[in-house]
């Protein structure tokens, strides 16, 4: 009996294809180098490409080619800088209102540290009536163009990125992060589940904290 072909899931950033140790040439892994995180904007180290989404920022593609491979990347770190602090002027309550407003943390709705403000909510929906009827389910079949059920799709769901079939598709078939990932200092995490690391690569293996149908067209 022949022995099964064990494939791997390459590690270098960008990638996240499988392969075999005999079937790695040259030039079949494009990948990035180090991500580089500051006041809400992604940026890739190696071509400068940038993104204020994170969903938007992992699409973008490698920028260098080589081999798969199984070891992770050692990823540089930022040196760090030695910061005078000066103090801070005393503000009126209108003054303070005018900088919260042209802060650029606070008017991307990031929490800001000098301004002490939480991230703002535009358009909030209105609460249910505590005795509403109307029954809302855990999870429904996300929305999608018509596509073959044998068909394969990548699924774009945070933290997933699994090739599947719309045959194979149900409520609990994928693990995902609803979101949204949290960029703050040097720190990377998701709010969903409120877990947070320092380092990039462990970042990118936080388990998924949620079940639903795999979906291969979200709603940003």
């Amino acid at each position: 009996m022949a022995e099964q072909t064990v494939r791997h899931r390459c590690q270098r950033i960008g990638c996240n294809a499988t392969f075999t140790e005999d079937d790695n040439p040259e030039g079949s892994c494009t990948f990035h180098d180090s991500p580089i995180f500051h006041d809400g904007m992604k940026e890739w180290s190696c071509c400068k490409k940038r993104s204020h989404d994170f969903s938007l920022f992992l699409e973008i593609p490698g920028c260098k080619t080589g081999k798969h491979t199984m070891e992770k990347p050692v990823l540089n770190k930022p040196a760090a800088t030695k910061t005078i602090r000066t103090p801070s002027p005393v503000v009126t309550l209108s003054t303070s209102a005018t900088s919260k407003e042209s802060c650029s943390r606070c008017s991307q709705g990031f929490f800001c540290s000098d301004h002490g403000s939480q991230p703002k909510v535009l358009n909030p929906t209105p609460a249910a009536p505590a005795n509403s009827s109307v029954d809302v389910k855990e999870s429904s079949p996300p929305s999608k163009k018509i596509v073959d059920i044998n068909q394969p799709q990548t699924c774009k769901n945070k933290g997933c990125g699994k090739v599947f079939k719309e045959i194979d598709n149900h409520e609990t078939a994928c693990s995902y992060h609803p979101g949204p990932a949290v960029f703050h200092d040097r720190v990377r995490g998701w709010k969903c589940c409120d877990v947070h690391v320092k380092e990039f690569d462990e970042f990118m293996t936080i388990p998924p904290c949620k079940k639903g149908w795999h979906n291969a067209d979200p709603v940003p």
